[in-house]
């Protein structure tokens, strides 16, 4: 029997998809990477009876990164990234083993089915991995499908199964065009200003001064509104304001029909003209009966615009929102630029499914008796259908967030099949002394839609009174009112989404990606409003590109590529020639911005303070002795004036001096970083931290990750046993922690509590014969110690010694399996050590 492999893109999807297509008959099991589960069952595929595997990625497969040399920032020029640095796909989450899981279900399959329709870039990775282990067709036979839907109903997942189509291989090449510039342009800028600004400024406060293609320009339209609101000068401007009255009604205030004048002495004029008469004649008086339209379907863009604007949702979280909205199926797919139903849609089936929704039920019960209206025309981009809700629900079941988003997309489906809302315009105007005013109400004649969305309708207004032409009214008072002209605001998200939008920055799926970026790297912050304020980093980066090169800034070249990539995809336009053609453009951009950088350097020295005059003296330099300050500014770093060096320390976390202790390899002082009194701390030397002296050492590693064999702040010395957690790390003692004693893994988050109120804790040279973690020699207080008739010592293994059991706390961790002992072995004359230190350096 055939073996048909099919591949969703989330675990929930495959495990709803499974369940519709067995109709609930398949069975269950845990795949080999433990995230994804396989369903199996037998069906028919194609007029054969065949065994389906239905089963699942966790989000992305594989990431385009540079093979490893080119990843290191100090060797290597970025300029290089251009064209030297060769890329390579790997895996995006390699504890997942995603492709060996999919390639050992995938091994002997005959067909394999993708329900990714909604990711272009999954399609490439998953096939990558399946095909070359898959069973080797006869002839030309069709081995590979794709499933085309747009929610989790029966009849949409019953439909995509019954027509399925192949994977568009051009599409995939657009979406590998867009990955590998975005890598190389991005890659290049960020390293090089990252590098040269840190180096220079002590009190940035970015962990990364990142460039991107799209991000920038994003970034470019808060600036200019920014710098409209700065250059902005308010202008004086004075009005007319009337008041008239007739009989014992109320008086009337009238719009002037010149608006303003911005000449007082002009305005005055116009009120001695208008001040001539006490009597206001009614000119004309029109009603009109005007319609305000209904939505069009919605698509994400628009999604986005009202969670922000209306919901005070950001556009990342909104997204999230969504797409669990649509695994769990209560709305389409949320991810698409089209605004116009197909013209087999069914808008009946799908508002059935809210009749009996309290929310809305008498609104939708009446358009189903009475008939649906034709959905305005809106664009078909070819994708997916607008978002609409699938079946119903309540807020009970969904959450606040979840709910409030769910009942938009419900409220704007139902308003696009509702009838426009209708209103009477009337409309009088009035001469006094020559002078023209009018006013103007509206009254509402039917809701149409807004019945179903309030907040767009008609506000409820004084009537205007009863009047006809040559009606004479008694003019109350004329004035002149002083006014001035207001800046700008800054830009909204909703603002934003909508010039990226028009500017073709970004698509709907990367919109909310570019805008949550220029916020977690400090260059704007959400203020009330969910108005993006850019900050003085943001500023000045943008003035600085502007200086050099406007078009790095400016939406131009990236509006012009997306068209490029959209040719791409349909065919129309060479994948090489489109890459290499723009790789050059920004090559020569990159190499004349590095020629200028002292164009925004020259801002840079204006807002920020230089990296010498920042910080405070903490620990001595191992070169020249003298005192490093300690920058506490993101990122946090060390410098040395006298050397000019700068190194990073770990993020996220205090520093202070470790005792004055020094690092036998450098001459360094070492410092200690804590994540506090409930978390990890662990000394290390700030020179080894970026420049790692052993092989086996990357960069990033403290005290408790170095394996110089014999030093005493090393992992050799205070490394206890293999954490039992994550398996790659090692249990180690926290020597500063007393006395309330801990070890921590030097990888993962498992901390252990043990031996509190001991006076000393020490990792002894021998080792647990049963499970060889290191033995722990500790002395107990004597008014509180556990050991029996009144001792105070005791060696023993924290793990298997029986006194010692009852005085350990494992947090976040079970024990498995017995401990091994993490670290180089102690033992061995001086010579012993001194040779296997030698082995061990670069």
């Amino acid at each position: 029997m055939r073996t048909v492999l099919m591949v969703a893109e989330k675990p929930s999807l495959a495990q709803s998809i499974a369940k519709i297509l067995s109709k609930g008959s398949c069975s269950s099991r845990k795949g080999l990477n433990g995230a994804c589960s396989v369903h199996e069952y037998s069906g028919s595929f194609q007029g054969q009876s065949v065994r389906f595997k239905m089963t699942s990625v966790c989000g992305h497969v594989m990431s385009l990164d540079f093979i490893g040399k080119y990843n290191n920032w100090d060797k290597v020029d970025p300029g290089e990234l251009f064209s030297k640095a060769p890329t390579e796909k790997k895996e995006a989450n390699p504890k997942l083993s995603m492709v060996k899981f999919l390639q050992v279900e995938a091994r002997g399959c005959d067909v394999v089915v993708l329900w990714l329709d909604c990711d272009k870039r999954e399609r490439t990775s998953v096939l990558d991995a399946v095909q070359p282990v898959m069973s080797k067709p006869g002839g030309r036979e069709q081995t590979v499908f794709r499933a085309k839907f747009s929610s989790i109903t029966d009849t949409d997942i019953w439909n995509a199964m019954n027509r399925l189509g192949e994977p568009n291989h051009n599409e995939a090449l657009s979406v590998d065009a867009r990955q590998e510039l975005d890598l190389r342009i991005g890659c290049a800028f960020t390293r090089f200003q990252t590098k040269y600004f840190q180096g220079k400024y002590g009190n940035l406060d970015s962990s990364l001064i990142s460039f991107g293609p799209c991000q920038t320009p994003t970034l470019g339209f808060c600036v200019e509104r920014h710098d409209k609101i700065q250059s902005f000068k308010p202008e004086t401007f004075w009005i007319l304001q009337a008041k008239v009255f007739k009989g014992k009604e109320s008086a009337l205030t009238l719009d002037w029909n010149r608006v303003r004048v911005f000449d007082r002495d002009v305005g005055q004029m116009f009120v001695n003209v208008a001040k001539t008469s006490r009597d206001a004649k009614v000119e004309s008086v029109s009603k009109k009966e005007k319609s305000k339209q209904r939505p069009q379907a919605l698509n994400t863009v628009e999604m986005l615009r009202v969670a922000s604007s209306a919901l005070g949702m950001g556009p990342q979280h909104t997204m999230q929102i969504a797409e669990r909205l649509y695994t769990q199926g209560y709305i389409s797919y949320p991810r698409t630029e089209t605004t116009q139903y197909p013209e087999n849609f069914d808008l009946k089936g799908a508002l059935k499914q809210q009749a009996n929704n309290p929310m809305w039920a008498d609104e939708v019960k009446e358009l189903l008796s009475s008939g649906l209206n034709r959905p305005r025309k809106g664009n078909d981009a070819g994708d997916h259908p607008p978002i609409t809700p699938m079946r119903s629900a309540t807020e009970a079941e969904l959450g606040s967030d979840g709910w409030r988003l769910f009942d938009y997309i419900t409220r704007h489906f139902i308003s696009t099949v509702s009838q426009d809302c209708k209103f009477l315009q009337t409309t009088i105007e009035f001469n006094i002394g020559g002078e023209d005013f009018s006013c103007s109400g509206k009254t509402l004649i039917s809701p149409g839609y807004t019945s179903v969305m309030p907040w767009q309708g008609i506000p409820l207004e004084e009537a205007l009174p009863v009047c006809e032409r040559g009606d004479v009214f008694t003019v109350d008072e004329v004035k002149l009112v002083e006014r001035q002209t207001n800046p700008p605001e800054y830009l909204t998200e909703a603002e934003l989404i909508t010039l990226m939008e028009r500017h073709g920055i970004g698509t709907d799926a990367s919109i909310p990606v570019h805008i949550n970026n220029i916020c977690q790297r400090n260059y704007v912050t959400v203020e009330n409003g969910r108005k993006l304020k850019p900050t003085n980093l943001g500023i000045v980066l943008v003035h600085g590109y502007y200086k050099i090169d406007a078009e790095l800034v400016l939406p131009t070249i990236r509006s012009a590529l997306e068209k490029q990539l959209n040719l791409i995809a349909l065919g129309k336009a060479n994948f090489s020639q489109v890459l290499q053609h723009t790789l050059d453009i920004f090559k020569r951009k990159f190499h004349y911005f590095v020629d200028s950088i002292n164009g925004m350097d020259e801002l840079m020295e204006v807002s920020f303070s230089p990296i010498a005059a920042s910080g405070k003296p903490l620990s001595r330099c191992g070169k020249c002795h003298r005192f490093m300050k300690y920058i506490q500014a993101k990122p946090s770093r060390m410098h040395c004036s006298h050397c000019d060096e700068t190194y990073s320390l770990p993020q996220n976390g205090a520093i202070k001096l470790y005792k004055e202790l020094r690092c036998p390899l450098d001459d360094f002082e070492l410092v200690l970083w804590t994540s506090g009194s409930k978390g990890k701390s662990y000394p290390l030397c700030p020179y080894c931290y970026g420049n790692p002296p052993f092989r086996d050492m990357k960069k990033g590693f403290g005290c408790n990750e170095c394996t110089h064999p014999s030093c005493a702040h090393a992992l050799s010395s205070l490394g206890i046993g293999q954490c039992v957690e994550c398996e790659s790390g090692v249990l180690v003692l926290d020597p500063t922690s007393g006395p309330k004693w801990k070890m921590a893994c030097n990888k993962c988050n498992v901390v252990v509590h043990f031996f509190e109120q001991a006076h000393k804790v020490q990792v002894s040279s021998d080792s647990c014969d049963t499970c060889d973690a290191a033995l722990v020699d500790v002395d107990f207080n004597k008014s509180r110690s556990p050991l029996p008739l009144g001792q105070t010592q005791h060696s023993g293994c924290v793990f298997c010694d029986p006194v010692f059991q009852d005085l350990v706390e494992l947090k976040h961790a079970t024990m498995r399996h017995p401990m091994h002992r993490g670290g180089a072995r102690r033992g061995g004359g001086a010579g012993d050590k001194m040779a296997a230190l030698a082995a061990y350096f670069v």
